[in-house]
């Protein structure tokens, strides 16, 4: 499986977005940062303590599990939710932490999982991948890599906190 992205271009592209971030919004304040489970959490609260260590200005953490909005929940398995965002959410900037972006549908149920819990001021989405081959017209808006992919690849985005190791590899399905 070749590897794209090792921990360090995993390090930069998360201090990348970061500064991106602050430059959007003329600093943190108002910002509070989701992270999509199970990767994307780790990957928000990696980012938020970045964007924090360039602010100097604290930003909530919350963590969204999108398992009941999901257009597919019939093929999945049922857990219990867990969804926890340590303020409101109303009047702030949210932006939404994944690990790689692909159709869009789990950015779409995302979305509706914010709806019910408050109005955001604005919503963003920060990947760590862009592997393009949507099927809803959603995009980026800050993207550590895009990386074009065929149908038949995978792309694993690996972080420390979960799978032991870090980076971004890409997997050819067997035919």
């Amino acid at each position: 499986m070749p590897q794209v992205m090792n921990g360090d271009d995993v390090e930069r592209a998360i201090r990348r977005i970061a500064h991106e971030i602050i430059e959007t919004h003329r600093g943190a304040e108002g910002v509070v940062i989701v992270g999509l489970r199970t990767r994307g959490v780790h990957l928000a609260r990696r980012l938020a303590a970045t964007v924090e260590g360039f602010e100097d200005t604290l930003v909530p953490v919350g963590e969204l599990d999108v398992g009941a909005y999901r257009d597919d929940r019939a093929t999945r398995p049922v857990t219990t939710p867990t969804t926890t965002i340590p303020v409101e959410i109303t009047d702030r900037h949210v932006i939404i932490v994944d690990d790689v972006l692909y159709t869009g549908r789990t950015v779409r149920a995302a979305l509706d999982a914010l709806s019910d819990i408050g109005r955001a001021l604005t919503t963003e989405l920060a990947v760590m991948v862009d592997r393009g081959h949507r099927e809803l017209p959603i995009r980026a808006d800050y993207v550590g890599k895009n990386l074009p992919t065929s149908k038949d690849e995978r792309v694993h985005v690996r972080v420390m906190e979960v799978d032991g190791d870090e980076g971004v590899w890409i997997e050819r399905r067997a035919a």
